[in-house]
């Protein structure tokens, strides 16, 4: 701080205590302004690091979903689709198919994908504590709550809320999260205010919530809410064309973490996996993996090449086995060939005789049926050899 004149003694009458008032006054806010400046770019700085280890935990981890089946590129499509939107999204599919990494995909494909997605198992949130875990409370507003806390609507606030298992969302709960989706509004636990709050949810599921709601477990509305743009995560099973990138990926992921030599997958190997019908998805799939690259390594030497033969595998895993050849029955000898007069004559005893006994002996009448005279089959039946009785 300076201060000039054209007279030698113009501030001879200044009080010098009030000037070193001023210039510490001075002081204190350039280096105030220091501070921050250097707070934000530390904090500038904290966040990108903090963005690219989030890429890197998403890269090492599997961040896209692996695959080329048409079950795949179909819902490759609808993420690419919805994405973009801020519609609510509810991600179906059963255990251990990747709804997780389908909701990772939503957030990175949207505008908000600077912005944080925010995590919450709601299978794993206490009755008592689900209503602070999402929306806050302020100090004293219970027993604990010694200070305020933010909620993760408001720590999502710009970005994204994944809701993970959110059939599992306590019944008493679910109004408050239908007026954070419809009005984006929130209260914490104990205060009056209202907090206006600026979040895109995506939730997800492996039960079925029609019967949910038909049973009354879960509300209507919020299943309405939540449903705006549904997505249905394919099983396994459903897409076994997949199994040879998904086991690659994974041996490649076993080989990077256990420093092995190159990591191979015999052809036996890769038919039984493709044949189980893996109830847990692709998650089971993975833990299987994992056994098997470490078996097979125990047995080589480090850094030599790892080979996965299919004896390593379970029962469970075992290829149906081929069917057994039938014994062939003994080839049929064809009859000799008869004269044809001798063929004929046989086949002629035989209606004889069959229309003889339909009528009970009466020849008159079975020479009817046979569309012949009386007299002709009389003398038909005795050039044959039989009786006048036709037996």
């Amino acid at each position: 701080m300076t201060a000039d004149a054209l007279a030698p003694n113009a501030f001879d009458g200044l009080d010098q205590r009030l000037l070193g008032a001023l210039g510490a006054i001075a002081g204190a806010a350039m280096r105030t302004g220091d501070l921050i400046e250097a707070l934000e770019r530390s904090a500038s700085r904290q966040g990108l690091i903090a963005r690219d280890l989030m890429d890197d935990v998403r890269t090492r981890q599997g961040g896209e979903l692996i695959g080329d089946s048409a079950p795949t590129r179909r819902l490759r499509v609808e993420i690419g689709l919805i994405a973009p939107s801020d519609f609510s999204v509810l991600i179906q599919g059963e255990t251990g198919v990747g709804k997780e990494l389908v909701a990772h995909a939503v957030h990175a494909g949207s505008r908000r994908k600077d912005e944080p997605l925010v995590y919450v198992n709601c299978a794993a949130l206490p009755e008592s504590l689900a209503d602070s875990e999402l929306f806050g409370h302020i100090k004293g507003s219970f027993t604990g709550a010694s200070a305020d806390r933010h909620g993760k609507f408001e720590v999502a606030d710009r970005g994204t809320l994944f809701l993970d298992e959110i059939g599992e969302l306590p019944l008493s709960l679910q109004p408050k999260l239908l007026r954070a989706l419809q009005e984006g509004e929130i209260q914490r636990i104990g205060s009056d205010r209202i907090l206006r709050v600026d979040v895109r949810v995506v939730a997800a599921t492996n039960r079925d919530l029609v019967k949910e709601v038909e049973s009354g477990r879960f509300r209507a509305d919020l299943f309405h809410r939540l449903n705006v743009y549904p997505l249905r995560v394919p099983s396994l099973r459903e897409r076994p064309e997949d199994i040879p990138l998904l086991v690659g990926h994974f041996c490649e992921r076993m080989r990077r973490r256990l420093g092995l030599g190159p990591v191979r997958v015999t052809q036996d190997t890769l038919e039984a996996l493709k044949t189980y019908p893996w109830p847990g998805n692709v998650r089971e799939l993975e833990n299987v993996m994992s056994r098997l690259v470490l078996r097979a390594a125990s047995t080589v030497e480090p850094g030599a090449p790892v080979v996965v033969p299919a004896s390593l595998l379970g029962a469970e895993f075992s290829l149906p086995a081929a069917p057994r050849a039938q014994p062939q029955a003994p080839a049929t000898v064809p009859a000799p060939i008869r004269p044809l007069r001798e063929a004929v004559d046989d086949y002629q005893r035989t209606l004889i005789r069959q229309a003889v006994d339909q009528h009970q002996g009466n020849w008159a009448a079975a020479a009817r049926a046979l569309g012949m005279h009386r007299s002709n089959l009389h003398h038909l039946a005795a050039r044959l050899g039989l009786r006048e009785d036709g037996r």
